[in-house]
This record gives structure tokens, sequence and C-alpha cells, in this order.
């Protein structure tokens, strides 16, 4: 009878091991968010979505796989590629959240976000995530943080106007517990302005955390918040630039 239940004990003790979820190799991830205000305002310009929620705000960029040193790994399976119809439920909420990159770049390409992101960053996460869990942590945090509000409730806002970089993080900070990573690029006069925002979380994705580095470097210690132009004038400045490209 002892035998019987220590072999059973056995086999319970090994299918809790093999039900277990594998460590991840990877020691955290990089959330990022862009404005598109700041791809407007470049040089390059941009065009408004034809379809989804045009309104202003951040929009997602990716769930990034980090090691510690500033490394990171990227285009680890070349085997589980991205396939839309694995996440054909999420769609209508990523059209709105998580805006494809290409349609904001001007002349507009056929750049694939969702797809480049799960065969570069997502292929590394598989011990974790498949497709439609790495997509739908992505909108999880999309609803659970809010940037532009969190900035706009601190008197931040996308009007153009310049505010010290530390402004901008301690307002993230006092929402969410911990300071982000802030990446800027700069418009057409060469002012530097925010871009993208990088929020660090644990190595599974559930829990904000302190961000070992981040991308501060590209900014100044004053930024602009650049505003999203209407539809109308977006489109009177891409009849701007088309007639300056071909000059």
């Amino acid at each position: 009878m002892r035998g019987i239940i220590i072999v059973s004990l056995l086999i319970l003790q090994s299918l809790v091991v093999s039900s277990s979820q594998t460590e991840p190799d990877f020691n955290f991830f990089y959330w990022v968010n862009y404005w598109p205000g700041a791809i407007c305002d470049s040089q390059k310009g941009c065009c408004p979505p034809t379809k989804g929620n045009t309104a202003s705000d951040f929009i997602i960029h990716g769930l990034w796989p980090q090691f510690n040193n500033g490394t990171w790994p990227a285009f680890c399976d070349q085997t589980n590629l991205f396939d839309i119809s694995k996440i054909s439920d999420l769609v209508c909420q990523m059209e709105k959240k998580w805006t494809e990159w290409g349609v904001w770049a001007c002349p507009s390409n056929e750049t694939n976000l969702w797809e480049h992101e799960w065969n570069k960053h997502g292929t590394c996460v598989q011990s974790i995530f498949d497709q439609h869990s790495y997509f739908r942590t992505n909108l999880k945090f999309k609803h659970k943080v809010h940037l532009l509000n969190i900035l706009i409730q601190k008197g931040i806002k996308p009007n153009d106007g310049f505010y010290s970089l530390d402004e901008i993080k301690n307002a993230i900070k006092c929402a969410i517990g911990f300071a982000p990573g802030i990446e800027c690029n700069e418009d057409v006069k060469g002012n530097k302005q925010l871009f993208q925002i990088y929020i660090c979380l644990d190595n599974y994705a559930k829990e904000f955390v302190e961000c070992p580095y981040v991308p501060d470097k590209s900014c100044a210690s004053k930024i602009k918040f650049p505003s999203l132009p209407e539809r109308d004038s977006l489109n009177e400045s891409l009849s701007v630039m088309s007639s300056v490209s071909t000059t």
C-alpha cells in the first residue's frame, strides 16, 4: 500500500513539474508605445490611418524581451511566423490600439507591424506566450495604462508645448510606480520631441518593474509634446511635401 502511495506522489510531482512554465531566458520586457504626432511633425511627415480609431492617443509599438546587458534576442523561430487567423478575435481592438506603423509613414508603405513584432520579438518569448497571448497581453496593458490621460492630468498636453523630461517621467512614475524611458526624435526645426515611451515589465510580462536601463539619451532636458494634426491639415501637408520633393 505504501509503495502505491509513493508511486502516486511521484507521478503527481512529475505532472506538476511538466506543466510548470519554463523560466524565460531573458531578463525583462520593454512595452513600447509611440506618439503618432511625432511622426507627423518630423521630416518624413505622416499619413492618417484609413481604418480604426484615429483619435489622438499613444499607439502600441510592441512588447520586446531584453537582457540586462543591453542586448536582446530577435527572430528566434522562423517555423512559427505570424498568422493573423490566430488572433482573429483581437483584430478589431488592435486596429484601434495598435495601428499599423506603415499607415503613419509617408509615403505610405505596406509594412505590417503586427507581423514584424511577432516574427522579431514574439518568436523569442514562446516559453511564456503563444501568438494570441502575446498580442492579448499588449492589449491588456493598453487598457490598464492610459498614457495620454496620465500626462494630461499633470498638465502635460500635446499642444506643441515644451515640458521637462523629468516632468514627463515623474507623471508616469506617479501612476504606475516606476519611471519609464523616453525616446525622442526631431521636428522639422530640429526640436527634440516626445516620440516613444518605454515601460518595463518583469520577464513574465505581469508586473511593472524598474528599468535596468532606458533610452533617454536621444532627448534634451526639455522636449516638445507635438500636437496631432487633423486629417485635413495632414492632407494639406502631404500636398506641400509632394510638391517640395519633386523640386
